[in-house]
């Protein structure tokens, strides 16, 4: 059994986070910002007692209804994600294998039915992160909102990589205000992708979600600063400006 007393959260002792388990397992939505403010403020910092929650979180999830399957999923595939990965000693995410089976199987099958955009990457996170998937666990927002921001290879310039699905393209300066200067996104024919893009693409598109697989080859793709030229993977600065 696990003494809380002897772990922290965010704000300290740990000693009254099972009680705060039980009043967001009666009311996730009411309970959801206190509860994170706890366990993972921000949906990136984790603590003793965050992991220490995972088994509860996935009887709770086990248990409810799905009009809140999705808030739980959400809240551990948080603070799976800011775990240290399954090649670090004594990773949260081996400690606690059964209940995060659990979990990864009950939002496999829930994403399968996600209809918003939203809902439906923010799920794909939360399954990466269920099987210690590092830094994609996190960074596949833009493929929901159209855009990364990221730094030139060669010369540093901040540029914006729109993934649309009218235009593709990149770009170093505001385009939502003036026309600009834009330098088209090459994308990895689908054929050729393999690995975890393979995976995304395919499985976006078993699920209906064919405008998120639309950009997957653009995200996985390569594209040229249009400041100086410089050729770069896109995937590449993506996860370069990734911060842990």
């Amino acid at each position: 059994m696990t003494d809380w007393s002897t772990l922290t959260d965010a704000c300290g002792s740990a000693e009254h986070v099972p009680g705060l388990l039980d009043r967001f397992e009666a009311d996730p939505s009411g309970v959801w910002s206190e509860m994170m403010d706890h366990l993972c403020p921000q949906l990136d910092t984790a603590f003793p007692a965050s992991y220490a929650a995972l088994p509860r979180l996935a009887e709770i999830a086990s248990a409810c209804g799905p009009e809140d399957l999705v808030r739980v999923l959400l809240a551990a595939g948080a603070i799976a994600s800011s775990s240290p990965g399954l090649s670090e000693p004594d990773s949260p995410l081996a400690v606690h294998s059964a209940p995060i089976g659990v979990l990864h199987r009950l939002t496999d099958r829930r994403l399968s039915r996600a209809v918003e955009a939203e809902e439906y990457v923010n799920l794909l996170q939360a399954l990466l992160s269920f099987e210690g998937v590092e830094i994609w666990d996190r960074c596949l927002d833009g493929l929901q909102t159209g855009e990364y921001e990221v730094d030139c290879p060669y010369c540093g310039v901040n540029m914006f990589v729109v993934i649309g699905q009218d235009d593709c393209f990149c770009c170093s300066d505001d385009y939502a205000l003036r026309e600009v200067e834009k330098s088209p996104l090459q994308p990895m024919r689908t054929q050729e992708l393999d690995g975890l893009p393979q995976r995304l693409f395919t499985r976006a598109m078993a699920d209906g979600q064919e405008s998120l697989a639309h950009g997957i080859p653009y995200l996985f793709g390569r594209a040229a600063c249009p400041d100086c030229g410089t050729d770069f993977s896109v995937a590449e600065r993506v996860t370069a400006g990734w911060t842990p």
